[in-house]
């Protein structure tokens, strides 16, 4: 009898855990095969993500896969898809997780869980080291979950994915997103900071919305969709991409890591702008670097080389921006005055004053002359703001960095 309720005991145990991970690692490795899969939408990634030991079946063959997967579940799988099964059964980082993440956190990973073995915990809560270092990670906030073993809803993922996207790679052009998001129908029954969520990882082509227009708002989240969102998290070829209108003054911009995003431009001005930003840099040969919207220009290969060196800390400034502020409708021009500075950089300037101010471009750069003489020359300058046009300029002047900031915003009618 002892045996029996043991036996049971144990059985109740991993039908519990099924899609926890409590079974040894390398058995992810082996063929999968479950009972309840074959016509499942998501069957190609419930096995590739089974195989690769992010989530387990059950000891009866099954998957479950419209099962509602936990927040403790959904976090655990989220930290192991930035991770590789080997084939001893242990697990590693992804070397692309580790390039993605800031300074701080590539401390806190070789700091502070140096010795991370991605297994749950045997004595406690089980789910403590997948929390931990998510929170850690700032891909979560520990305090927003009162119960780790609660559902996972559509809004809690897409803020989980929201944290995690800031920590890992970018955020979306908020405009742009949330006006992707409100053809949503029940998008207003969910709260502004998570239509903020919902939104970025619509845009992402991370989530999608069902069928009947809406996003499915206090909808549980099922194991086979949660594979499907933490694949498209970790493999942006993966992801659904969302098409931008020029109609709609939006277009695709460089980001991080070689990917592009949608940015939606205020008006007609700052979107013809962006060609000449364009241009502008151009102009310099290789020796410059867009990102969203700000071009930036250095003195030589070397000095761009370091700039970008995604492994070191100490970064190294462009001797010169040249930038749009999409959500401001601003522009700027920002120059630091090492030895040569104007004159490597004067045609790209020029030509982005000359197209901005039109008839006014004379004025404005007499004046940026003026102002870089002054400042080259060790003299000190007050930063104070003019009109030129119908433009508002605002200088900003740091005399002892030798550093001077054009900001540049039309006069409301």
């Amino acid at each position: 009898m002892k045996r029996w309720i043991a036996i049971a005991s144990i059985s109740a145990m991993l039908a519990v855990s099924g899609g926890i991970g409590f079974a040894p690692a390398a058995q992810a490795a082996t063929a999968v095969v479950f009972t309840d899969i074959a016509k499942h939408w998501g069957k190609t990634t419930i096995e590739d993500m089974v195989t690769r030991g992010i989530l387990d079946g059950y000891p009866d063959g099954s998957f479950r896969p419209n099962d509602p997967v936990k927040v403790d579940q959904f976090i655990k799988m989220l930290i192991l898809s930035y991770s590789d099964l080997l084939p001893n059964g242990e697990r590693s980082w992804k070397s692309t997780f580790l390039d993605s993440l800031t300074e701080e956190n590539r401390t806190i990973i070789a700091q502070d869980y140096r010795y991370y073995n991605f297994k749950p915990s045997t004595a406690g809560y089980w789910a403590k080291p997948f929390i931990d270092i998510a929170s850690d990670l700032h891909f979560l906030n520990k305090s927003r979950y009162s119960d780790f073993q609660g559902n996972m809803t559509r809004e809690n993922v897409a803020e989980v994915l929201y944290y995690t996207l800031q920590e890992t790679e970018y955020l979306e052009d908020e405009s742009f997103s949330r006006s992707v998001a409100q053809s949503y129908g029940d998008l207003t029954s969910a709260s502004d900071r998570m239509q903020k969520f919902i939104a970025e990882v619509l845009v992402k082509g991370i989530m999608q919305g069902y069928p009947n227009g809406k996003f499915g708002v206090g909808d549980v989240v099922t194991r086979a969709e949660a594979l499907v969102i933490l694949n498209r998290l970790t493999d942006t070829s993966k992801r659904i991409p969302m098409q931008p209108s020029a109609d709609k003054l939006q277009r695709l911009v460089p980001a991080a890591g070689g990917a592009q995003k949608v940015v939606v431009f205020p008006d007609k001005r700052m979107w013809d702008m962006y060609d000449v930003l364009l241009q502008a840099g151009k102009l310099r040969g290789s020796n410059y670097d867009l990102q969203g919207t700000t071009l930036r220009l250095f003195k030589d290969g070397i000095e761009k080389k370091a700039a970008l060196d995604s492994t070191t800390s100490a970064k190294t400034t462009p001797e010169t921006s040249i930038w749009l502020d999409t959500e401001y409708n601003t522009y700027g021009i920002t120059v630091v005055l090492r030895d040569g500075t104007r004159a490597r950089n004067k045609e790209s300037v020029t030509l982005f004053a000359n197209t901005l101010f039109g008839y006014y471009a004379s004025a404005f750069n007499q004046w940026f002359d003026a102002v870089c003489t002054e400042i080259e020359a060790g003299r000190p300058l007050a930063s104070k703001q003019i009109t030129v046009g119908t433009d508002h300029v605002s200088l900003l002047v740091d005399s002892a960095a030798k550093t001077v900031s054009f900001s540049i915003a039309a006069i409301k009618q």
